[in-house]
C-alpha cells in the first residue's frame, strides 16, 4: 500500500498503557531507529487490531502538517515527542514552505508558512527541534 503520509519512521514498541475497563485510548511508547523515543496516543481497538506489545516492529508515521518546528528547546509545552535535528531543505512556496528535517534514523518533512520560515530564520543546516502531539502519531506494522 502506498500512503501520502511523507513522514514514516521505524520503532519498536517499548510498553503500552495498560488496558483498564472502560478506556478507549491508549498510549504506546516507541523506540524509534534512531534512538529517540515517541509517544502515540491511539485507540484500544487499533493495539488489538494491531496486536501491539513490548517488542513489536513498528512505522511511526505523521503528516508533514502535523510537525511543527522550534529553534531551541521549549519547556511549559504539553507536546510529549520533541525530536532534535538539523534542517537538510528548504522549499518556499507562495504561502506554504515544506522544511526536510534530519534526525537520528531518518527525515521528517514539516509543512510551515512561508512567514515561519522567515521568522524563525530556517535555512539548510539550522538546529531545529521537531514538535509533534501524541494524538497526530499513526502506528502501521510491517
Amino acid at each position: 500500500m502506498s500512503l501520502s503520509i511523507r513522514n514514516q519512521i521505524p520503532g519498536t514498541v517499548t510498553s503500552v498503557t495498560p488496558v483498564t475497563p472502560g478506556e478507549v485510548m491508549a498510549t504506546v511508547k516507541l523506540r524509534l531507529a534512531g534512538g529517540q523515543d515517541l509517544t502515540a496516543a491511539i485507540t484500544l481497538e487499533a493495539v488489538e487490531d494491531l496486536a501491539l506489545a513490548e517488542g513489536s516492529a513498528v512505522r511511526a508515521m505523521v503528516k508533514s502538517t502535523e510537525v511543527a518546528l522550534a529553534t531551541g528547546p521549549v519547556t511549559g509545552l504539553s507536546i510529549r515527542n520533541r525530536l532534535p535535528g538539523t534542517v537538510r531543505d528548504v522549499a518556499v512556496g507562495g504561502a506554504m514552505a515544506t522544511v526536510k528535517v534530519t534526525v537520528e534514523g531518518g527525515e521528517l518533512t514539516s509543512a510551515i508558512t512561508r512567514d515561519a520560515v522567515t521568522d524563525l530564520g530556517l535555512r539548510a543546516g539550522s538546529p531545529v527541534v521537531a514538535l509533534i502531539k501524541s494524538t497526530e502519531v499513526s502506528l502501521a506494522t510491517a
